[in-house]
């Protein structure tokens, strides 16, 4: 395993870097899957029915019959699961595309920083603008999912910043 060794001093303006596509895609793909057990573990711990998120994401493809639906539906979770882990792999790229150019994988910190601050844009993305035209995600405001959203931005950012390889 290589250990990389970032300087002390960079640079955090804007400079022509590719981010790492493959990584980015990983990283927001396993930063979705660890939102959707928060939301999971929030669901149960609040006495929510656990099955209410998928519908609610499911409905984004499905239509507004899907709320309808009580309890557990195969169809409905397929659908919210290809939704929740498309969806976080293009956020992965959105992040990916944001930590290279200006080189905030310098460090742990920065990189969590701007994870958490990215988690937390994309809460509000989601849950106040993508709600003005889908107005059942409103339901899912509140200091839960925002916990989410940061952690899945955490996540993302950690993980790019461990997986990224060298640009030559």
């Amino acid at each position: 395993m290589e250990l990389r060794m970032k300087p002390l001093l960079v640079s955090h303006r804007w400079v022509a870097r590719e981010p790492d596509w493959t990584v980015a895609a990983i990283a927001g793909f396993g930063a979705g899957g660890i939102l959707m057990l928060l939301e999971l573990l929030f669901a149960t711990a609040t006495g929510v029915d656990p099955w209410r998120t998928p519908r609610l994401i499911a409905a984004m493809v499905l239509g507004d019959p899907v709320l309808q639906v009580q309890g557990y539906n195969l169809s409905v979770l397929i659908a919210a699961l290809v939704i929740h882990y498309v969806l976080g792999i293009v956020f992965g790229f959105v992040l990916g595309a944001l930590i290279a150019p200006f080189h905030l994988d310098s460090s742990i910190a920065l990189v969590l920083a701007t994870g958490a601050v990215f988690g937390a844009v994309l809460y509000l993305f989601n849950f106040y603008v993508v709600a003005s035209a889908l107005a059942w995600f409103i339901e899912l405001r509140g200091w839960t999912t925002l916990l989410g959203h940061v952690v899945f931005g955490m996540v993302a950012a950690f993980v790019y910043r461990q997986l990224e390889r060298p640009t030559g």
